[in-house]
């Protein structure tokens, strides 16, 4: 036997050995670190007002006690609003249940000739199996419920904990991490920090500002039909439409709808309309123009990072995926070398004379923007090789 073979034997086996211990610790840990990782990013969006508030000279703690308390009045106002309404319509829903039960039987009995009672079906549906099997499982799975909503709330406060030292001690997380690099890699690291900060900021002021105005425009449509809790209602069309892409609009629009169907009819009808026309509207008029500036992103790639953050990470992946892809673009974007890419119809498509004479405007004013600023990147090179040649004499 070679020497060499018993000692490879045991580095192969440790390894191994090494290798299940970290697998082992990672699932123990993973509920941790996607906490972990959500609280970082909630502190990167809190980052600019906590920032601003420090520079007009408060304490970083205390400014970000202060945002972080607003977010949760916020929070608790809108769950308690939306309980109410919820609280409210379940007890509309119960009071008037004879009356729906008593119009469905009636119609029942006028189109296929039975003799249905509303005693008899309340009746045959007590007796039922099922309907006790469900109520002792719903007993049995009281306690469950409640060990669900303690852990929710344990997940909430170490969120909240995380995202409270990363936003306070956010300098001073800064310096641990580029302490251990050299120069050249601070620097790339504090860029990277702080494309993060202007994206993740950057796509919650612009969803949080289109789901004021899709929350206004719900509001108006919901107080001229009379439906009622209309506050409630336009807040949550506002969260859900704004921060669940694509189909959140839709998804929105379904409780509205069912709350208006119970006043009539014809009013969710008008309700889905809105929503639709509404839907058009935020999408080619409204949201370039707020979006532009902060996260553009394609709407394919927007829905596709959501899908791929849900899959992999839930409910917490398709919160930060978006903001996660924007800075991933724009940190690439700022390093990926880009070509003027050639005047074709089969690039750009067949344009019209006008938009053509606006393309080749386009293309020398950047033509001349970037010589501009090759020359002026040059003379500051040339200014500081001349500095550091004066100082080394």
């Amino acid at each position: 036997m070679p020497r060499w073979l018993p000692r490879a034997l045991v580095l192969a086996l440790a390894l191994y050995a090494c290798f299940q211990l970290g697998s082992w610790a990672f699932h123990q840990l993973i509920g941790l670190l996607v906490n972990i990782l959500l609280a970082f990013f909630l502190a990167l969006a809190i980052e600019p007002a906590v920032g601003r508030m420090a520079a007009r000279g408060m304490r970083r703690g205390l400014a970000t006690f202060i945002v972080f308390f607003a977010v949760l009045a916020i929070g608790v106002g809108f769950v308690v609003l939306l309980g109410s309404m919820l609280a409210g319509q379940i007890v509309d829903i119960f009071e008037n249940f004879p009356k729906y039960l008593d119009s469905l039987i009636n119609w029942i009995n006028q189109h296929f000739h039975t003799e249905l009672s509303r005693v008899a079906v309340q009746d045959s549906v007590l007796r039922s199996d099922w309907l006790q099997k469900y109520v002792q499982n719903s007993a049995a799975g009281v306690l469950d419920v409640s060990a669900t909503l303690l852990g929710g709330l344990f997940k909430l406060l170490t969120i909240f904990l995380f995202a409270f030292y990363f936003a306070a001690d956010g300098p001073r997380l800064r310096r641990a991490l580029c302490s251990v690099l050299p120069p050249s890699r601070q620097t790339e690291v504090l860029r990277a920090w702080e494309i993060a900060v202007d994206k993740t900021g950057g796509y919650l002021y612009s969803r949080g500002l289109m789901a004021l105005i899709s929350g206004v425009a719900h509001f108006v449509l919901f107080e001229i039909l009379g439906v009622p809790y209309a506050p409630a209602l336009a807040v949550w069309v506002g969260l859900v439409s704004q921060f669940i892409p694509t189909i959140g609009t839709y998804l929105a629009g379904a409780l509205p709808m069912l709350i208006a169907f119970t006043v009539d009819p014809w009013y969710a009808l008008w309700v889905l309309c809105f929503v639709v026309v509404y839907q058009q509207f935020e999408n080619y008029v409204l949201q370039p123009k707020l979006t532009s500036k902060t996260v553009d992103i394609h709407p394919a790639v927007a829905f596709g990072s959501v899908i791929a953050g849900t899959a992999l990470l839930g409910a917490v992946g398709a919160l930060i995926a978006i903001p996660a892809v924007a800075t991933l673009q724009a940190f690439l974007g700022a390093y990926v070398k880009r070509y003027d890419v050639t005047d074709d119809p089969r690039v750009h498509g067949h344009r019209r004379y006008g938009e053509a004479v606006v393309a080749r405007l386009q293309k020398a004013l950047h033509h001349k923007k970037e010589k501009e600023r090759k020359q002026r990147h040059e003379a500051e090179r040339r200014a500081r090789r001349r500095d550091q040649g004066q100082g080394e004499v």
